[in-house]
């Protein structure tokens, strides 16, 4: 018999939920999309996306973590809407062409790359007008506080003088020099990440109302500052930026 599939976490529900929403703008239609998924892997965001009528090309240098996506593209019945390509952000170009996609997804890339500044502007080139990088770090201050609250004091000062890990700010100054209009900015897991997962599964209606608190502090200065991970999504071409405090 095969196993349950587990429940995605609020967060990352929360955070799907947004990326979808987000999509449907630049396709009010509801068209498929042609979406990159830049350090992809196994295929998390990808086989969501897909599983949404979108057409995804999972870019990422492991080819363990490809040969993995492609075993979980099979299983989802996603073959022909998932393709796996080995490489990197420098590789974007050659691997699916100018101005061809519409949405870049960068998750949890830009704090392992060398260069985040390079890897932001490698993502232009393949953007068509309007396209947009949606981008997924984590935050330098949720690290500062998750080791002190864990009693690791040292670790905390060490991650506070570490000007290498991002903040908010950081990022926006990066999308910005990289010639994009940031749309809009959410933390992600403000409030759910520090909810044990067996108060959720223990009160009914917990899962929900979780998740509607998460959406209506995502935005809120104070609460994205601390949040373990900050979602900004830009787009190319745009002159007017949204309003994001």
């Amino acid at each position: 018999m095969a196993e349950p599939r587990r429940r995605r976490s609020v967060s990352a529900t929360f955070l799907l939920e947004l990326l979808t929403d987000q999509l449907a703008q630049l396709d009010p239609a509801g068209g498929a999309l042609e979406v990159v998924d830049l350090g992809g892997g196994t295929g998390g965001v990808a086989t969501a996306l897909a599983g949404r009528g979108h057409r995804v090309t999972v870019i990422d240098p492991s080819p363990d973590a490809l040969a993995s996506l492609e075993r979980r593209t099979a299983e989802a019945g996603l073959e022909g809407r998932i393709v796996a390509r080995q490489g990197d952000a420098a590789d974007l170009v050659d691997v699916v062409g100018e101005r061809s996609t519409d949405v870049v997804v960068c998750h949890r890339v830009l704090e392992v790359v060398e260069s985040p500044a390079d890897a932001l502007a490698a993502m232009a080139p393949v953007l068509r007008p309007g396209g947009a990088p949606s981008l997924l770090a984590s935050q330098r201050k949720a690290v500062v506080l998750g080791h002190a609250l864990a009693g690791h004091v040292g670790l905390a000062r060490r991650a506070w003088a570490d000007r290498t890990r991002f903040d908010h700010d950081r990022l926006v100054e990066l999308v910005v020099a990289a010639g994009f209009t940031l749309q809009a900015s959410h933390g992600i897991g403000s409030i759910a990440d520090h909810v044990a997962e067996s108060v959720v599964d223990s009160e009914p209606g917990a899962y929900a109302e979780l998740r509607a608190l998460e959406a209506e502090i995502s935005q809120d200065p104070a609460f994205r500052a601390l949040a373990p991970q900050v979602h900004l999504f830009a787009r190319v071409g745009l002159l007017t930026p949204a309003a994001v405090d």
